[in-house]
């Protein structure tokens, strides 16, 4: 059977930053408050010039170059966000049409922060069913647009990017050493915890219920992630890298350390970049990637949660 690999990475910030001592000027909060915890130095902010979809196709973009591809070898487009404004056309659609593709199938998901984990998994199924041979999975939020930024508990937490990967068919997968490219997914929900993570309103605003989504996720998720080890034929001890999304480092740290991936490169990108939703895993593994903090091939587990208290989670083999 054929199966489906990671070929190439990209990511993209907007230039403006956004740090600590300037939140403190504008809500009642401080970079000790914030720092202590959310582990969270600095976010980067777009402009109402940088609308969700350019932030997608810069990485996008970037993702092609990488994989020494142009936007027509492409044939099917996945972008994770949850900050959309208008249903259509959809933020795939827009991507496509600004990178000037061909006439690949185009489709959004929104599973809010374990987005991408779940288009990466959808891509590897659609290619492995022989219905696209390449794909762009994007995962691209402003949360920007969303905060109340007269809340400190919440305003502090967001920022703005985008992260992708280009995914094409590997016929070799089933006898690759160490695994195939994309091991299988582990995904799943508590429905009735739904209400627990919330964008809604006019105009949309972020909330959470903070505690609760701080034990569910250092409590239930770290079994969950071995399973995800577990299905991929890998050993927690064996994972070159764990990247998380990128919600807080107080529960980064945790989650990751119960997993037992001893040996691995955590994602910390959360301090310099915020909870930037559905782009949180794919940004911060294409950093890692490209200050070469992990070896092509090696294992590496990518696993989302949040919004709708979702989660997916997936051991690839690094780009």
């Amino acid at each position: 059977m054929t199966g489906s690999r990671v070929v190439a990475l990209g990511h993209y910030q907007p230039a403006k930053v956004l740090t600590n001592d300037d939140l403190a000027a504008m809500v009642d909060t401080s970079d000790e408050w914030i720092t202590s915890r959310v582990g969270i130095k600095t976010r980067h902010v777009g402009g109402p010039d940088e609308p969700v979809d350019e932030l997608a196709a810069h990485a996008g973009a970037k993702a092609l170059a990488s994989a020494g591809l142009q936007p027509s070898d492409i044939d099917l487009v996945l972008v994770a966000t949850s900050t959309a404004i208008d249903r259509s056309p959809s933020m795939a659609a827009r991507v496509a049409a600004r990178l000037s593709m061909g006439s690949p199938a185009v489709l959004d998901i929104n599973v809010v922060c374990s987005g991408f984990t779940h288009a990466l998994a959808m891509a590897d199924h659609t290619i492995r069913a022989g219905a696209a041979t390449r794909a762009l999975v994007i995962g691209a939020d402003k949360m920007g647009d969303i905060a109340d930024w007269t809340d400190r508990s919440t305003c502090v937490l967001l920022g703005d990017g985008a992260g992708a990967a280009v995914v094409t068919a590997d016929p070799s997968a089933p006898d690759t050493p160490g695994g195939p490219g994309i091991g299988p997914v582990l995904w799943g929900s508590v429905p009735e915890m739904g209400n627990a993570v919330r964008i809604g309103g006019t105009p949309p605003r972020f909330a959470q219920e903070g505690q609760s989504v701080y034990r569910w996720a250092t409590t239930q998720l770290p079994p969950i992630a071995r399973q995800v080890c577990e299905k991929a034929g890998v050993a927690p001890e064996e994972l070159a890298a764990v990247v998380l999304h990128q919600a807080n480092l107080r529960i980064i740290e945790p989650v990751a350390r119960k997993i037992g991936a001893v040996n691995a490169v955590v994602a910390r990108d959360v301090v310099d970049s915020g909870n930037t939703s559905a782009a949180s895993i794919p940004m911060a593994l294409s950093k890692l990637v490209e200050r070469g903090e992990v070896a092509a091939g090696a294992p590496v587990l990518l696993f989302g949660f949040g919004g709708n208290l979702s989660y997916a989670g997936q051991v690839i083999r690094c780009p």
